[in-house]
């Protein structure tokens, strides 16, 4: 089975979690920008989390399937419909063959993620499906997908047979299931703008006043924000006594301040060594909430212990498990 773009979009790529192993020769880790979304996603349609699925950014593309099949839509809720009848995010979807899945503006959030049972087949690169756009690396064709593309769909597992089977037996064409994984499972909500980090390498080398104002303030994400990172707007930060700075390695959500202050947050594809001084590092769960972030939306921060950084990554991965166990035993019940 394939799935065919009808239509053109801002930025719809495909993406799993990542390459990991190939930072020190280059490479960046990419992967998803929300991976929460997208294990989300994944796990409702009965593939690994890992699956190859679709990232859609603010405006996404039309598409069909030309066999049966069982989708589910994470993260931004883009006014999904199929056939013109409007269908829910966080559930798994019922899909007869030739259906249009078609999307609007984005109710909340920026970006969608779409999986499909079975998995985007395209090939794996570096041991990731995931698009390097910039490198013209992975995904399909290593780009952005346009109207006319065809991506192959991979072999439908055992969760998602039970799902087709019990969902197409509904009266009405386009079916989900009575139940979902909720609309956020790991966040308060998308207007959530508190951005939590820990101490960057040269935190302690910023003002005092820089220090104290980068968590008083409210900080406007601009448009120059991409997959590969954020440049804020608002009070600048800068070092107590300028120093020439050697090059270290980035990560993801290390806040950055180059010469002019004006703060810089890396995300899926930073760099992969950086020459500015970084005042911070926005935790894990919090960098999948800044995915869902647009130009024109603000952030403020909050500084945490590593401790407390490290309790809420445990926290947060013992919700996913728990989702997880929850669509399994819904799944495994017959799927209503």
């Amino acid at each position: 089975m394939n799935m065919h773009i009808l239509g053109n979009s801002l930025m719809t790529t495909v993406q799993d979690l990542g390459r990991t192993g190939y930072q020190k020769y280059g490479v960046n880790v990419s992967g998803a920008m929300d991976p929460y979304s997208l294990r989300t996603a994944n796990r409702l349609t009965g593939n690994p989390e890992n699956a190859a699925a679709l990232e859609m950014t603010l405006m996404a593309p039309s598409v069909v399937f030309d066999g049966p099949s069982v989708i589910a839509l994470a993260g931004a809720d883009m006014n999904p419909s199929a056939g013109g009848i409007p269908v829910p995010m966080n559930r798994p979807v019922y899909l007869p063959e030739g259906t249009v899945l078609s999307f609007g503006r984005p109710r909340r959030g920026c970006r969608c993620y779409m999986a499909v049972s079975g998995g985007l087949d395209v090939p794996s690169v570096m041991g990731s499906r995931s698009t390097y756009a910039r490198a013209s690396l992975g995904g399909f064709q290593g780009r952005t997908l346009i109207k006319g593309d065809s991506l192959p769909v991979g072999k439908m597992p055992e969760k998602g047979k039970k799902l087709q089977n019990i969902l197409g037996k509904q009266k009405r064409k386009t079916a989900w299931t009575p139940w979902s994984a909720g609309i956020y499972p790991i966040c308060e909500s998308f207007l959530f703008r508190l951005f939590r980090y820990t101490e960057g390498l040269q935190y302690s080398d910023f003002s005092e006043e820089s220090r104290t104002a980068l968590e008083r303030n409210r900080y406007r994400v601009t448009v120059h924000a991409d997959r590969m990172g954020y440049r804020l707007e608002g009070e600048k930060l800068h070092l107590a006594v300028q120093k020439e700075m050697i090059s270290e390695m980035a990560s993801l959500g290390t806040i950055q301040i180059p010469s002019e202050g004006y703060p810089i947050v890396l995300m899926a594809e930073h760099q992969t060594c950086a020459g500015y001084p970084e005042i911070g590092q926005i935790i894990l769960p919090d960098t999948a909430r800044a995915a869902q972030l647009k130009p024109g939306d603000t952030m403020t921060f909050e500084k945490i212990s590593l401790e407390e950084a490290e309790n809420i990554y445990i926290q947060t991965e013992k919700q996913m498990r728990a989702m997880t166990a929850g669509i399994d035993a819904h799944i495994e019940q017959g799927g209503l």
